[in-house]
């Protein structure tokens, strides 16, 4: 067993930080973003570094003026969410408060537990993204603390609600992307994503349904690949193999969002089929690499900063008049038309 100390300087090594970085981290002095203070912290948990006495003291404020952002799956590059925890953060830091982001694992999630280092009675109110589990919301909501949750699980509408809900408005801009196929000859329209994986999808898959009826257009679920959300999603392959199953190609795909529109139009590619005039694809969030894609993708933008914005407002008026009635907030989106579609 290796018994060396561990140091600043190997958890900075780790993650390609400076030590400068990490030590504010530890300090409590200067700020750091938040996802950069999360790799710390789960890269000196991994190397079994001894956390100072002066981090357990430098963790939430005592006096409650923490937000706790929580999450199961990081927002990257490919997630409308980047845009959003910027917006929020600000807006948050601006009110006074600080900003904790603790990223759940799937045993916390399992066990319905809390991550190290919560301490519910020094946090304010809480922020959940990409949080789709119902029990484990119902556990949050249970802390009694002010929440508001980005995007919902999808059997949300089927409860009573316990937090705030603020996400996009995802039917009517589908049932327009799918005029615009009708209008450029598409009749078979299928989904490809997980429609249950969490609220948006699933309006999105009811957006392509509600359209498909009163288009006169034919079934998308024979057109359609819903395989469980932890299927191999980014797997070229995976996705030619599914293409394989279907008894006939549709004329266009609706995809759940961008990443999975783009990896689509790899494995059409793959097969040797052109896009869009073998198939039309069609992507939701509006990142910045649908602009960039081959050939642009045709999508519906998701306003990321107005929804941190508006989230922040009403965390921040819960926080004040926790007995107001929960609200569940539809923030308007916005089809772009490429060339994925014939634009």
């Amino acid at each position: 067993m290796n018994s060396k100390r561990v140091t600043m300087q190997d958890i900075a090594d780790a993650c390609g930080l400076s030590r400068n970085t990490v030590s504010k981290v530890f300090n409590g002095r200067g700020a750091v973003p938040a996802a950069t203070k999360t790799l710390i912290l789960k890269k000196a948990e991994e190397l079994g570094y001894r956390l100072p006495v002066a981090t357990e003291a430098a963790g939430p404020d005592p006096s409650g003026k923490t937000i706790a952002l929580l999450t199961a799956n990081m927002p990257v590059d490919y997630h409308f969410g980047t845009f959003f925890v910027t917006t929020f953060t600000d807006q948050i830091c601006r009110a006074g408060y600080t900003m904790r982001m603790f990223e759940i694992s799937k045993d916390e999630l399992d066990a319905k537990e809390l991550p190290p280092h919560f301490i519910p009675e020094q946090t304010a109110g809480i922020v959940g993204i990409e949080m789709f589990d119902p029990e484990y919301l119902d556990f949050i909501c249970d802390l009694g603390l002010p929440t508001i949750m980005i995007d919902s699980p999808t059997a949300s509408t089927r409860k009573l609600m316990r937090c705030d809900f603020i996400s996009m408005e995802n039917v009517s801009s589908i049932i327009e992307v799918v005029k615009r196929l009708k209008d450029k000859g598409a009749k078979k329209i299928g989904f490809f994503g997980d429609k249950e994986h969490c609220g948006s999808f699933h309006d999105r898959f009811s957006g392509l349904c509600i359209a498909s009826e009163t288009l006169g257009l034919e079934d998308p679920y024979k057109y359609s690949i819903l395989a469980p959300d932890s299927s191999p999603y980014g797997d070229t392959d995976w996705i030619a193999g599914q293409l394989d199953r279907l008894a006939v190609l549709p004329d266009a795909f609706v995809c759940a969002n961008d990443y999975l529109a783009i990896h689509m139009i790899y494995a059409l590619k793959q097969k040797g089929l052109s896009i869009p005039n073998d198939i039309m694809v069609t992507g939701f969030d509006g990142i910045t690499q649908s602009a960039l894609a081959d050939p642009p993708l045709t999508t519906v933008t998701i306003p990321g900063v107005e929804i941190g914005r508006r989230a922040a407002d009403i965390l921040l008026n819960r926080i004040k008049t926790p007995d107001i009635p929960y609200t569940k907030t539809l923030v308007a989106t916005t089809p772009v038309w490429r060339k994925s579609s014939l634009d």
